[in-house]
């Protein structure tokens, strides 16, 4: 019963419900309520410097501070679920890889701090991008000076995904209507059933990509009717979308609580631990 349940949940209704709750159920945090500009900034400092760094005292003191921050941007299991389901199979793989072409037990240590590396940027990631507005990212984008269409693209594409698995959950549904099931008794049965599925997964990306074509073309129609063209073009416009965007005083002690415990993390390692 229990892994019946588990089933019932993993489909595309609750795939959409996790991806429509993290775009905007989370309004009221302290993550979304910062400048995305601050957001950028603190991504470059938790993004790009783990790469630079070897020590593992270091990265997994930045590991704590990001997954606090994680936390603080309620991001959505189905987020947290996918980042734990790629971070460890990815060490893994790695892992036997090594031992398969001629590597040993001494090679766990360099696995181990690149798995590190890597979860400290995916959770950086998740914390800037995953936890704000969708529109306030993209007037963020537009205010450090990229192209409007650019932006543009980025919201829409936070619109067009929730519709993009009601598609494919319409095709899934039509695919089962219309064809046969085999029987899910016995272990043969299982893994028939299990085939079934993924080939009916398979076939669905198909009608999904003219589907969303069709859509895209009448997106683009009904935009070029209302002159979108012209709308980026206005100055008007562009600060009449930018002017709810100001550094407040929670950026600036979000910003430097991050920066002193990275110096503190180095402070600690430098002095202290030798």
């Amino acid at each position: 019963m229990k892994d019946l349940e588990i089933l019932e949940k993993l489909n595309i209704s609750t795939i959409k419900n996790q991806v429509l709750k993290n775009a905007y159920g989370n309004q009221e945090t302290l993550i979304a309520k910062l400048d995305p500009r601050t957001m950028f900034i603190w991504y470059l400092l938790f993004g790009l410097v783990p790469w630079f760094i070897n020590d593992m005292f270091i990265l997994c003191g930045l590991l704590v501070f990001v997954a606090m921050t994680t936390r603080l941007a309620r991001t959505v299991p189905l987020i947290l679920f996918i980042f734990f389901l790629g971070i460890f199979s990815q060490t893994g793989f790695l892992f036997i890889f090594t031992l398969v072409f001629g590597g040993d037990g001494s090679s766990i240590m360099p696995l181990i701090q690149l798995t590190v590396k890597i979860a400290v940027v995916s959770l950086a990631a998740i914390t800037a991008f995953a936890g704000m507005d969708p529109d306030k990212l993209a007037n963020g984008i537009m205010a450090i000076g990229l192209p409007e269409k650019f932006s543009f693209a980025i919201s829409f594409a936070y619109r067009i995904l929730p519709i993009l698995l009601e598609e494919y959950q319409s095709i899934l549904l039509s695919y089962k209507i219309r064809g046969i099931r085999p029987s899910n008794v016995g272990l043969k049965g299982k893994f028939n059933n299990v085939v079934y599925q993924v080939k009916i997964m398979m076939k669905a990306f198909y009608p999904l990509m003219l589907n969303m074509a069709k859509r895209s073309r009448t997106t683009v129609e009904a935009l070029e009717i209302k002159g979108f063209h012209q709308a980026l073009n206005n100055k008007k416009v562009r600060a009449m979308k930018l002017q709810g965007l100001k550094f407040g005083r929670m950026d600036w002690i979000f910003t430097g609580l991050s920066v002193a415990y990275f110096a503190i993390l180095i402070g600690v390692r430098v002095f202290w631990i030798q």
